[in-house]
């Protein structure tokens, strides 16, 4: 019972895995092999690479990526309550207020100490 339930998962993840072999390799088989210098150059919006590659990025584009991180894993959690919502009453409703309070603090600390200005 249990091997049939998870056989059309297996076969989605064979298919897709085709598939990306597929996409991978085409460009390989199929497109022209001429090298020249300028296509093996770096590429960076059109402009002359310059500087060094090892340049220190400021904190804050980290910590815009952790707010995203953090709000994202927060929406992915409430899907499947939002699916079971009536199932799980009150305490349900108390839970996720909880969860959202906190992260709701999480954000007005973010915002007072001033992570969200961006200069």
């Amino acid at each position: 019972m249990l091997e049939t339930q998870y056989l059309p998962v297996l076969l989605t993840f064979l298919v897709v895995g085709a598939i990306v072999m597929l996409m991978v390799n085409a460009g390989r088989f199929l497109g022209p092999r001429n090298r020249t210098e300028t296509k093996l150059d770096a590429f960076e919006c059109g402009n002359e690479p310059s500087g060094s590659a090892w340049g220190r990025f400021s904190v804050k584009f980290y910590l815009t990526a952790i707010l995203f991180v953090v709000f994202d894993v927060e929406v992915v959690f409430m899907y499947p309550w939002a699916l079971v919502f009536r199932e799980l009453g009150w305490f349900g409703m108390w839970s996720m207020a909880i969860f959202i309070s906190i992260l709701a603090l999480g954000l007005v600390y973010e915002w007072r100490k001033g992570a969200l200005e961006w200069e």
